[in-house]
């Protein structure tokens, strides 16, 4: 292919990191930015397009595409790793990919971080003066670590737990297999009952929306840890807190809410065992050049006239 023109909705730094490293792999490639939101007039000539999350913060896309879609684009790659962000029709034109598995080690990392804080009482065991008071501290070590979901995230998360001592048991919706030393759930409720953290890691669709409701809290181990770090939509919220009233829930840690953000005043500002973050898991100081490395590769693959990693094939999907 001799043009390649990608229009990018990314912020010119991001686009700045992608053209350097696109000047060893095709000099003649052009990055434009283009405005972030529903892609409309775009360059004639651009033939892929970045494209970052366009039903966030409210808003949502209008059922049918702008006049003109897809205008020259030949290929869509997506910034984040879920597909949800995004309108249907989005997915019926030329072949979408994702950016899946870029962010994985950081959602693992925030969800150990998260473990970490709430077994070591971090950081309310800080002392600004001479009263101290010794507090036992939970070891990780014995501890069983939950996963709804093992895709990239569960993965890597599995791995850095289990360094640690940690026993994982995960519950998944295909039948592959798990990492070695991962145990399977029998279904949710066994998952709920055994886990001392549970990190929901799977995807938002029809099938899953809700899945942690009242039944799935009641069953929880006494104390459960509650980790989300995938969407919202997988919790009911409201059941959450009756759970964390009645302590059948020990602790929350959301990083993820619906709708995002939540209005002033909501009750999981205030909850004392709560603990909300601005969806913020899977951003780091090298998200500029994990974004870069999956597309690039990607972008290697589709001038040679190979098959595409990450293909959307079902628009149900989830980071």
């Amino acid at each position: 292919m001799s043009q390649v023109i990608i229009a990018s909705q990314l912020d010119e730094d991001f686009n700045q990191v992608i053209r350097e490293r696109l000047a060893s792999l095709h000099p003649q490639a052009q990055v434009i930015g283009v405005p972030i939101g529903v892609p409309s007039d775009l360059p004639p000539h651009a033939n892929i397009l970045l494209l970052r999350p366009i039903n966030v913060r409210g808003y949502t896309a209008p059922n049918t595409p702008p006049p003109g879609w897809p205008y020259g684009a030949q290929w869509v790659h997506l910034v984040s790793s879920g597909i949800d962000f995004y309108p249907q029709w989005l997915f019926n034109g030329p072949p979408v990919t994702t950016s899946r598995g870029s962010a994985a080690d950081n959602l693992a990392e925030f969800a150990l971080a998260a473990i970490f804080a709430a077994s070591k009482h971090l950081p309310d065991i800080w002392v600004k003066d001479s009263h101290w008071n010794f507090t036992p501290l939970r070891p990780l070590k014995g501890t069983t670590l939950g996963l709804f979901g093992f895709g990239a995230i569960g993965e890597r998360l599995a791995h850095k737990a289990q360094a640690l001592g940690i026993k994982v048991i995960a519950l998944r919706h295909s039948q592959a297999p798990f990492a070695p030393g991962v145990e399977a759930a029998r279904d949710i409720h066994d998952l709920f009952a055994r886990a001392d953290h549970l990190v929901l890691a799977a995807p938002l669709n029809e099938a899953t929306r809700n899945i942690v409701d009242r039944d799935v809290l009641a069953g929880a181990k006494p104390g459960l840890h509650l980790i989300n770090i995938a969407r919202g939509g997988l919790l009911d919220q409201e059941a959450l807190l009756e759970a964390l009233d009645n302590g059948r829930i020990g602790l929350a840690s959301l990083d993820v809410t619906e709708p995002e953000p939540l209005p002033d005043g909501h009750p999981l500002y205030s909850h004392p065992r709560v603990r909300v973050s601005p969806h913020t898991s899977a951003i780091s100081t090298n998200s500029r050049q994990e974004i870069a490395d999956t597309f690039l590769a990607n972008l290697h693959r589709y001038l040679r006239g190979q098959a595409l990693e990450n293909l959307v094939t079902a628009p149900l999907n989830s980071r």
